[in-house]
């Protein structure tokens, strides 16, 4: 028996039908190459817990499966239940409103997510029993935590033996049992698992230790930024910014303010760390922060790229000032909005490329791009 790389995790959501355990293991280890469990992890409720356990354990089914087909018997000393508790604290007895459905939620999402953390670990996860709505969440739980080499299964079987008390899994030796009102050989049970494909946003998204309504919340919203949101290019050589396939053109001074905001969101971001943006807007500047003598002065080195032969006029006009002075950062701010919004002609997408308010203060007020960093190009 050919060792896996692996420490083979199984995971059931099961019920009122334990067979959907006992037909998966089966199948999964007449796979070619066989997957044989190392443990096996069943997450239902107080009431499944029970049924499954005089189903499988006390009439020792799962031990005759184990040693009819030869499987190694270690994983048998390695069998857990996950029940959730209740708001009283009580495991939970079955799924009946949208607390219980919640409840179920978070523990699935949290298990898949902490199995997950383990690289050695490969998991196999069934969703063919339990509640619909727990097949659901195990499915979106494998969405969001699961690796490349995670595996997510259903099984199927002929209906004169789907969940027959009698039936677990298809024995060497043929029996006969009642299905109806027709007898029924055991040798004609055809079982067949389903491996189902998912998109695995493991590595597109980054959820954190939150309950599942939330991971989803904050998941789409990330796929929004990733997906809905074109990538703003910034081309000195044709003096135009370029949102998706639409280009704008702005005045060489407009353009240098409008990289000044790009710049500071680029390099002044306070966590780098994260990979995304998302609502966050720590990084918006006072306008005062660009009528300074540095700010012109990288403004000028931009201008140059622009439009070389006027970039000494450029620094000399405001030089002499000591920068731009704040009535000309407002007024280039305000033609850039406008310039944008008129372009891209969709005001929740101008929203994103303009220069918009963070904080409405007196004398204070921040402003900045609430594009994702990751969206940002700036070329020569």
């Amino acid at each position: 028996m050919k060792k896996s790389v692996y420490k083979e995790v199984f995971v059931f959501i099961a019920g009122s039908t334990p067979q959907v355990i006992t037909e998966t293991i089966y199948a999964l280890t007449m796979k070619v190459p066989p997957v044989y469990p190392d443990s096996l992890f069943i997450i239902t409720t107080s009431r499944g817990r029970q049924i499954i356990e005089d189903a499988l354990f006390k009439k020792g089914v799962m031990r005759q499966l184990a040693e009819e087909y030869g499987l190694p018997g270690d994983f048998l000393k390695d069998i857990s239940f996950i029940v959730p508790s209740d708001r009283r604290g009580e495991p939970l007895d079955d799924i009946r409103n949208e607390s219980d459905n919640e409840t179920m939620a978070d523990l699935i999402a949290s298990f898949i997510r902490d199995r997950a953390e383990d690289s050695s670990v490969r998991l196999h996860c069934s969703i063919a029993g339990g509640r619909k709505t727990m097949s659901f969440y195990l499915g979106a739980s494998m969405q969001l935590f699961g690796r490349p080499w995670d595996k997510l299964y259903h099984v199927l079987v002929s209906p004169e033996f789907e969940s027959h008390p009698e039936f677990f899994y298809p024995p060497r030796e043929n029996r006969t049992i009642m299905a109806g009102s027709k007898n029924v050989h055991t040798r004609d049970a055809l079982l067949t698992l389903a491996e189902l494909p998912f998109i695995r946003l493991r590595d597109k998204v980054s959820p954190g230790l939150k309950g599942f309504r939330v991971l989803v919340a904050e998941s789409q919203k990330e796929i929004d930024v990733a997906l809905v949101h074109p990538e703003l290019k910034v081309r000195f050589s044709e003096r135009a910014l370029f949102i998706g396939r639409s280009k704008i053109r702005l005045t060489p001074l407009h353009l240098v303010v409008y990289v000044a905001y790009l710049k500071h969101k680029l390099y002044r971001c306070r966590y780098s760390e994260r990979p995304y943006c998302l609502d966050c807007a720590d990084c918006f500047p006072e306008m005062v922060e660009f009528t300074t003598k540095a700010a012109l002065e990288e403004m000028a080195k931009d201008y140059m790229k622009i439009c070389p032969s006027k970039a000494g006029d450029f620094l000399h006009k405001y030089k002499k000032t000591g920068g731009l002075g704040m009535d000309a950062v407002r007024q280039a701010v305000s033609k850039i909005r406008r310039v944008i919004a008129e372009q891209l002609a969709d005001e929740t997408l101008a929203s994103y490329y303009t220069i918009s308010t963070s904080h409405r203060v007196y004398a204070g007020s921040r402003h900045g791009v609430k594009v994702d960093k990751g969206k940002i190009r700036i070329e020569e």
